[in-house]
């Protein structure tokens, strides 16, 4: 399957293989004519040898991608995002919600089921401040879903962490 790169998508011409692949995996949008997929979406179906990426004319490799995502400040969301879809979650974004991504339960889909929590990425040098993190918390309880952090270390591995509103 060949993808065209734009500037913060990439669209697949619509085709049985990309209605597939949003129908059963529920990657990306499906628009009449095309699938647009995220960034993220796209280097995770680049790494799979699932897709072809062009801009204009030539072809991108996974490297130039990768770099890309990096200087768009996207790789961590990226290992995340790969981290997740690799242990058989469908991930969506969380973007309405003010998170990175809406993960839902194995079994569950977009359309059939709500998610199930809302995902914020933290590298470990980030800082977090209480208020922030409070209203991760808030958002997340007031939308009927658990909060999960994922905190990304400097080797690039992911420590899951499920934070839960409790009332005393």
């Amino acid at each position: 399957m060949e993808g065209q790169l734009g500037d913060e998508v990439v669209t697949i011409k619509a085709s049985s293989i990309a209605r597939r692949l949003h129908g059963k995996s529920h990657y990306g949008k499906m628009y009449e004519d095309r699938l647009q997929l995220s960034l993220i979406e796209a280097a995770y179906l680049m790494e799979r040898g699932k897709l072809k990426l062009m801009k204009d004319e030539d072809e991108v490799s996974l490297e130039e991608f990768i770099s890309l995502l990096g200087e768009r400040g996207l790789y961590s969301k990226y290992l995340v995002y790969r981290d997740l879809r690799n242990r058989g979650y469908i991930v969506k974004t969380g973007f309405k919600y003010g998170a990175e991504f809406r993960l839902y339960e194995r079994g569950g889909a977009p359309g059939r089921t709500h998610s199930a929590y809302l995902v914020r990425v933290i590298s470990e040098n980030d800082t977090i401040h209480a208020l922030d993190f409070s209203s991760y918390v808030r958002v997340a309880h007031g939308v009927n879903k658990k909060l999960l952090m994922a905190f990304l270390d400097d080797e690039e591995d992911i420590t899951y962490y499920l934070v839960d509103w409790i009332r005393p």
